[in-house]
């Protein structure tokens, strides 16, 4: 696809709490919960909501793009975990951004952590379509809802709130390209991460005790870390092959942020050098959907991303599934 990235942004919410902190709330030594997950900090939403988040990252990425909110014809929503069921999470961000109506199409799709990435190709392939000219792609995510505090806090104290965005645009030749994008689902792993609640599979007035028990987040780790042994490495040599690329021409791996120790297993596992990998994920926690892009717009803003470099995105997702692309600045 000749499509790039001509702006990004950032947010989070003002609170910012640290491991320690939580911690001393649940009553555990000092150190214990740093020691299991590797993050020192999260931010976390109080007066915020999933919206102005989304509204605050896509502002900035307008703003690095040199753009108005109005030359924006397409926005895609790539939350892993949606503002509610009905209507989709974009059009409200459209709103928000002052967008007119019927002055673009905004809708969302959903592949849990690798949601930016699918919105990143949905609207990119609409642009090499002709439907559109300028793309905004989002992901914002309230993390901190719906954690297992109390049975599994280890698992509870990944998570972080943020969201951002990029704004897409043709590419013309020598301004870069995608050279491959690639998932795969390994669904005998669909059980090992998820929350049972908020859709179709418990009526709320007739299970109401199904409906609570299955409305917290759970992560089978145990699981997890079967498959991605298996299979990830693999997954990442056919990547780069359809991109035409060796490990050593990868300038910049951004992966994304499931914790500092999944971070590390990676770079092991792959080969790829751990100062290739943008690792954020001790300051800002799991951020679900939003973790690859947040990353994205963190290497930019550190002077990480140039011009002529070769940046691979890679991730794993509840369903279970494996994403990455490779993308040409």
């Amino acid at each position: 696809m000749r499509i790039r990235i001509v702006g990004t942004g950032r947010a989070v919410p003002a609170q910012c709490v640290s491991t320690r902190a939580l911690e001393e709330r649940l009553g555990l030594g000092e150190g214990a919960l740093e020691a299991v997950t590797g993050i020192a900090e999260r931010y976390v939403c109080n007066g915020e909501s999933q919206i102005d988040l989304a509204v605050a990252a896509a502002t900035f990425a307008l703003r690095d793009a040199g753009l108005e909110p109005g030359a924006v014809d397409l926005i895609v929503g790539g939350c892993g975990v949606p503002y509610q069921p009905l209507p989709a999470t974009a059009p409200l961000v459209m709103q928000r951004l002052g967008l007119v109506d019927g002055s673009a199409a905004a809708f969302d799709v959903n592949s849990t952590c690798l949601g930016f990435l699918t919105a990143f190709e949905t609207a990119g392939r609409t642009i090499e379509a002709g439907q559109c000219e300028t793309a905004l792609v989002f992901s914002s995510e309230v993390a901190s809802r719906a954690l297992p505090w109390r049975d599994a806090p280890e698992i509870a104290a990944l998570f972080g709130d943020g969201a951002a965005a990029a704004v897409l645009r043709r590419a013309e030749p020598g301004e870069g390209k995608v050279a491959a994008s690639l998932m795969r689902t390994y669904p005998s792993g669909w059980e090992a991460c998820g929350i049972g609640s908020g859709g179709t599979r418990f009526d709320f007035s007739k299970e109401r005790e199904a409906f609570a028990a299955h409305s917290l987040f759970h992560m089978d780790g145990k699981e997890l870390f079967r498959l991605t042994s298996r299979h990830f490495n693999g997954f990442v040599d056919d990547l780069l092959k359809r991109a035409g690329w060796r490990r050593e021409d990868v300038d910049l791996v951004i992966p994304h942020q499931a914790s500092p120790f999944a971070l590390a297993h990676m770079a092991r596992q792959t080969g790829f050098p751990p100062q290739r990998l943008i690792d954020i994920s001790a300051r800002f926690g799991n951020q679900i959907a939003a973790s690859i892009p947040f990353a994205l717009d963190v290497a930019r803003r550190e002077g990480r991303v140039a011009p002529g470099m070769k940046l691979l995105f890679l991730g794993t997702s509840a369903g279970v599934s494996f994403g990455g692309m490779a993308l040409e600045t």
